[in-house]
């Protein structure tokens, strides 16, 4: 195959090759690069699942007979937002990876290469949502086992993963954005939690909001992980479906899109401008 260069102050560069089925092609490589080191690296999976397993336990088994719940049980209320919140927390993980690849040179040797430059951050998210996609099969099976359940169609409820995975493909940007920003991987995954925590919890995700202060209620029926809770609370039949006269709350699945796609336009956009001057 034939390298394209083009001469920068007297040396060949190479030029990054152009094209959407070119972009596909460099993304799905480097996806596959990700992918193939989680395997080499099962801990990493295998901690991923360690939290929203004992996220569940704990609020289910420890927490839950305190927290009422109308129209049914707090177990069931519960898993929608631990499945939310699982999804979001991959930020984490993404931001540090990104971060650790920046601070070995290994983006300095992708930039070697004749490859679309985006690709390098659309791999990593890829693979992201792979592993998102893996941790909630588990963590569903987990949650099966401890007494949730679906209680509409099959189709309802792959709609309710496909906007949990859709969320956290999204906020995958943002963790990206942010290990382009710091300088160690080790301040990428303190930037990447410390503000997850106030927006999962400033929610519906593990309290009915009617029960949080007035001024506090308005912030978390907009916002956008609320949105995606509502949204799974409604396709899987769980019980805590907010009926709060706020548009996302009475259109949930319509909110949920729109806000992932939303985060998802506007951090993939400046996660790509941020790479390419980091690059330069």
């Amino acid at each position: 195959m034939a390298v394209v260069t083009t001469d920068v102050g007297g040396d060949k560069m190479p030029r990054p090759r152009g094209g959407v089925v070119q972009m596909a092609r460099d993304s799905w490589v480097v996806a596959r690069r990700n992918l193939r080191r989680m395997t080499r690296m099962p801990e990493i999976v295998v901690f991923g699942l360690l939290q929203p397993v004992m996220f569940v336990l704990l609020f289910s088994y420890v927490l839950g007979g305190a927290i009422k719940v109308p129209g049914g049980g707090y177990r069931e209320f519960l898993m929608a937002g631990i499945f939310a919140q699982t999804v979001t927390f991959a930020v984490a993980g993404a931001s540090a990876g990104i971060a650790e690849d920046m601070t070995k040179g290994l983006v300095d040797r992708f930039r070697a290469l004749p490859m679309a430059r985006p690709a390098v951050l659309t791999g990593r998210t890829l693979a992201d949502a792979v592993q998102s996609a893996f941790v909630l099969l588990v963590l569903a099976i987990v949650a099966l086992l401890a007494g949730w359940r679906v209680h509409h169609g099959v189709l309802e409820a792959l709609g309710g993963f496909l906007l949990l995975l859709l969320l956290g493909y999204a906020f995958s940007w943002i963790g990206a954005l942010i290990g382009l920003s710091v300088r160690s991987p080790e301040a990428a995954t303190s930037a990447g939690l410390i503000w997850l925590f106030p927006l999962t919890f400033l929610s519906n995700a593990f309290v009915p909001v009617n029960t949080m202060p007035g001024r506090l209620q308005a912030i978390a029926y907009w916002n956008p992980f609320s949105a995606t809770v509502q949204a799974c609370r409604d396709l899987f039949g769980n019980p805590g479906v907010d009926g709060a006269h706020a548009w996302p709350m009475r259109h949930p699945v319509a909110a949920s899109a729109l806000w992932s796609l939303l985060i998802l336009g506007l951090f993939s956009w400046l996660s790509v401008r941020k790479y390419r001057n980091a690059v330069g």
